[in-house]
């Protein structure tokens, strides 16, 4: 389930994982319903507000590689945790009316040697009629909106310190982020990412996919979203919540998107089997 970007076409795209989806706001952790855009998720009327810039600039350099590194634990983390994902996008008339629905529910396990392995266990026909699920929206549900930047994948990227917010109870660096250049067939993120000032990891994420795709008479657009992360286990900040509630400019005319994904019940992954070891055996008395 990677990233949801939307094409006019009319064959819908069938990922083998994505989930059921309630539209109101879910129960987010502290952070989520004070400092979204617009009380919840940003529209294409609303963006998030310019973070305080007052404060003196500390050693960006420095941050930038504590929390590279620091996503890099986290990218190795979540491989060991299973979850259910769920999924839901709606096509919306101007007046919020809802027009079709894609939904899929599945349950995610990570292998320790990172083979992914996707069960649904939810998913009634889609009713789209407008757009469709793409192969690059599977792509980015899945390495995008839940977007990680790895020391790894610093040098791909342009990162500049708009300064430091307070989010709910947490104090946070603010970057701004875009690809340096767009390699062909790669995808990345732009953007704001919010960073935890105590345990150096990203908390919060606002942008969206890049690029949209315009050729051979095909249109592939992608919204912006917002995910939010929460700390799983006393250590590790996980996504529980993406939404998306944007409108996309086709040549054939506008389509508004409602897009809500949930991130539930993180577990450790860890081994049912267990080999133990007996008392040593004595070797039998010897023939005569």
């Amino acid at each position: 389930m990677p990233g949801v970007s939307w094409t006019r076409a009319r064959n819908l795209f069938l990922a083998g994982s994505m989930a059921v989806l309630v539209l109101e706001q879910p129960r987010l952790w502290a952070v989520a319903a004070q400092d979204s855009p617009g009380g919840a998720v940003a529209s294409d009327a609303q963006t998030p507000s310019p973070p305080a810039v007052n404060a003196p600039a500390p050693d960006t350099q420095e941050i930038i590689r504590r929390f590279a590194a620091k996503e890099e634990e986290f990218r190795k983390a979540r491989d060991n945790y299973t979850y259910r994902q769920i999924i839901k996008v709606q096509e919306l008339s101007p007046e919020g009316d809802v027009g079709g629905t894609y939904e899929v529910d599945s349950d995610i396990i990570f292998t320790p040697q990172g083979q992914r392995i996707e069960k649904v266990a939810y998913a009634p026909v889609p009713t789209l009629r407008k757009i469709s699920v793409s192969p690059e929206d599977e792509r980015d549900l899945r390495s995008i909106q839940p977007f990680v930047l790895t020391t790894d994948d610093l040098p791909k990227y342009n990162i500049q310190y708009q300064g430091r917010k307070k989010v709910d109870e947490l104090s946070t660096y603010v970057f701004k982020v875009g690809p340096k250049k767009l390699e062909k067939g790669e995808r990345y993120f732009e953007g704001l990412v919010w960073v935890d000032d105590r345990d150096f990891q990203i908390v919060k994420t606002y942008g969206k996919a890049v690029p949209d795709i315009r050729k051979n008479g095909q249109e592939n657009l992608f919204p912006r979203f917002e995910t939010y992360r929460e700390q799983i286990d006393g250590k590790y900040w996980f996504p529980t919540w993406t939404g998306a509630d944007d409108t996309l400019y086709f040549s054939t005319g506008s389509q508004r998107i409602r897009m809500i994904v949930r991130y539930e019940n993180y577990k450790q992954f860890r081994s049912t089997i267990k080999v133990t070891y007996g008392d040593e055996v004595s070797a039998p008395p010897s023939k005569p």
